[in-house]
């Protein structure tokens, strides 16, 4: 398996920790984000892995793994920096895409790796312990996500406006089967016709609305429901949150760190 990790945000939400250094080298209880998330990949076997950089691409570990820049990345999203290492999805391997301000534990990865589905997608169906330790009201941020009964993805990514459309969220990981991932690049390109897709320019483009458009064109896309055991780290809040959890010895509850 090939790993694509995108880290060519800033993470302005996590300012100051990010004046200085890209999202991924943020620390979470003495180790960054990205080497956490790196030691679970190697010790599942994950060695070819591609970082996807912009904001203070210098940085990245570049003599461990190759570093493609997004020059754009100040005015783009998770997709576009995605296709600056579309020569990365030629089919020679399955592949996994994976957030740069996430970790997870083993089990997560193992899950994923182990579906046989030509997309498969991480979904955490106990999101709402995390949500509820995070924010004040949890359904303000969590996005809908539906299943079908097989665990086909019906819907991803949309404002929620009642718990009841939410079976789980979205992990920030995606497992693609090799011979689908040269496929993903035709995709990607017919939506640069469309002048917006829900509601974001096809630049800003998020990683749940291709994802949507991947069902929309009845892709085979399919949740692994996992139980826990990953975490994002998206603000100064949420750090603030798991370091006071790492003290009280209680973070291990939403996720044992590697």
């Amino acid at each position: 398996m090939r790993a694509i990790i995108l880290a060519a945000g800033q993470g302005t939400r996590l300012a100051p920790h990010t004046d200085d250094r890209p999202k991924c080298l943020v620390e979470l209880s003495g180790q960054t984000l990205l080497s956490r998330q790196l030691s679970v990949l190697t010790a599942l076997g994950v060695e070819d892995i591609v970082l996807v950089g912009g904001y203070r691409a210098d940085q990245l570990p570049g003599h461990e793994h190759q570093v493609i820049v997004n020059p754009d990345f100040a005015t783009t999203n998770m997709v576009h920096s995605l296709f600056c290492a579309k020569e990365a999805l030629d089919g020679s391997d399955d592949i996994l895409i994976a957030y740069s301000d996430i970790v997870y534990e083993a089990r997560v990865l193992r899950a994923l790796m182990d579906s046989q589905e030509a997309v498969s997608v991480a979904v955490n169906t106990e999101w709402r312990d995390l949500w509820d330790v995070r924010m004040d009201d949890p359904l303000s941020d969590a996005e809908s996500l539906r299943l079908g009964p097989d665990d086909r993805l019906m819907e991803i990514g949309r404002k929620a406006t009642d718990y009841a459309q939410i079976e789980g969220q979205y992990m920030g990981l995606i497992k693609v089967a090799a011979k689908w991932a040269p496929k993903l690049a035709g995709v990607f390109d017919d939506m640069a016709k469309l002048p917006r897709y829900e509601g974001a320019a096809f630049g800003n483009m998020y990683m749940t609305d291709f994802l949507q458009q991947l069902c929309d064109l009845d892709w085979p896309v399919y949740g692994v429901k996992v139980a826990g055991g990953w975490l994002e780290v998206d603000s100064v809040e949420d750090l603030a949150v798991y370091h006071a959890l790492a003290a009280e010895s209680e973070l291990d509850h939403f996720c044992k760190l590697f």
